[in-house]
Parts: C-alpha cells; sequence; structure tokens
C-alpha cells in the first residue's frame, strides 16, 4: 500500500500534456526594428553631455528622459529617445 501511495504523483504526472498553451496575450511578431529613428547614426552622443542637445535638430519626436521621471510605455517607431543619467550625461540612444 505504501508503495502504490509513492507511486500516485507519478501516475498523475503522465496524465499532463507535454505542450504549454500559447499565452494569449504574447504574439510571435517581432517588435520592428529600431531603426526607423535614426538612432543608430546617433550613438556618438552616448557619454557626452545633455546640453550638446541645445544645438541640435530633430527631423523626428524626441523624447528626453531623466532619471526618475515617468514615460509612457507606449511604442513608436519613429521617436527618439535619449536617456540622460545621473550625471548630466546621455546614457543611451534608442527608438521606441
Amino acid at each position: 500500500m505504501r508503495a502504490m501511495a509513492l507511486l500516485l504523483p507519478f501516475a498523475f504526472a503522465a496524465c499532463v500534456e507535454g505542450t504549454v498553451p500559447p499565452d494569449p496575450g504574447m504574439t510571435d511578431d517581432p517588435l520592428p526594428p529600431a531603426t526607423g529613428c535614426g538612432a543608430p547614426e546617433l550613438q556618438y552622443l552616448v557619454g557626452q553631455s545633455e546640453t550638446i542637445l541645445q544645438r541640435m535638430k530633430f527631423a523626428n519626436p524626441v523624447r528626453i528622459i531623466h532619471p526618475g521621471m515617468a514615460v509612457t510605455m507606449d511604442y513608436s517607431a519613429d521617436r527618439l529617445n535619449i536617456e540622460i543619467d545621473e550625471t548630466g550625461k546621455i546614457a543611451r540612444v534608442s527608438c521606441g
């Protein structure tokens, strides 16, 4: 009887299907390429002071993000995101 009790969990495990159903909120579509905003060409800005941005003009929308700043999570392929670190230097340039 004790052996039956020990084997019972394994018997139930054999009845479980081996695949996990897909999450309905997830899609197989990858994010669009992150080059529509011009970020690859602006990577030279990383490490420079944010004051350099005052002299620049951008063709697409720009979002300058400071530490602790609230930002929306919406994705816009043509929007340029420029993240500033605690020291006032540009830490990251990306699309979104």
